[in-house]
């Protein structure tokens, strides 16, 4: 009989598609546990662990689990690797795609834009104010950016407040009527790592290690990459 309490599982943005289109289902239909998802940059879970909200696995980029560990929030025994994607750029259906193949085009495409969308506490939006700061555009681009505190980028381009969306590839994947050009140029490609681990006080919990063993087993690659996501 499948035990009442459902397994809460703290996930990154970047897995939502997959876990919502596939790996959701398959874990519970795989380990007899429902799984309540609550999602989050992974800034922001990690505010909800150390606030002292409840739960059983984590899924967030690797090297804050690992500072998770050291405070005692995360087993460091049980983070295993996942997944990984990289920061790209996405335009409205039918819009020109900007050029990507090099630092002089992308700063191009990042200063001549109406506005350019990212996130304010997720990786993508972390790592791309370092990037224009690093290019000397940062101030330019953020004058008229749409930062969002959450959620995905994406969503701006859909009601029209930006025209150019910056994330995980991943996390672009999520939203429909929106177009991915690509990556970022290969001299500031990022590729971000995202790991799985039981949160302290779950390690005991039979049907959290199983939800974490699925998560990292051989069933969860092909819905990883069908949403944009590499399988480590």
């Amino acid at each position: 009989m499948m035990d009442e309490r459902p397994v809460t599982l703290f996930s990154t943005l970047a897995t939502r598609k997959a876990l919502d289109d596939e790996l959701r289902a398959a874990c519970t239909a795989a380990t007899g546990a429902d799984l309540d998802l609550v999602y989050d940059p992974t800034v922001g879970l990690a505010r909800r662990l150390r606030a002292g909200e409840r739960a059983d696995v984590i899924v967030a980029v690797t090297a804050a689990l690992q500072d998770l560990a050291e405070e005692g929030l995360v087993d460091s025994a049980s983070v295993v690797p996942l997944a990984r994607t990289r920061v790209g750029v996405a335009v409205a259906p039918g819009a020109s795609p900007p050029d990507l193949s090099s630092v002089t085009e992308f700063v191009e495409a990042m200063t001549s834009a109406r506005s350019v969308a990212y996130s304010e506490t997720g990786a993508s939006g972390i790592y791309l104010r370092d990037v224009l700061a690093r290019l000397g555009v940062l101030e330019e681009v953020a004058s008229r950016a749409t930062v969002l505190r959450a959620g995905f980028t994406g969503t701006a381009i859909v009601d029209g407040r930006a025209d150019l969306a910056v994330q995980q590839l991943s996390e672009l994947a999520f939203v429909e009527g929106i177009e991915i050009v690509g990556p970022l140029p290969v001299e500031i490609d990022h590729v971000t790592e995202f790991s799985g681990a039981l949160v302290a006080g779950a390690t005991a919990d039979q049907r959290a290690r199983n939800t974490l063993a699925f998560l990292a087993s051989q069933d969860a690659r092909q819905p990883y990459r069908r949403s944009k996501l590499e399988p480590v």
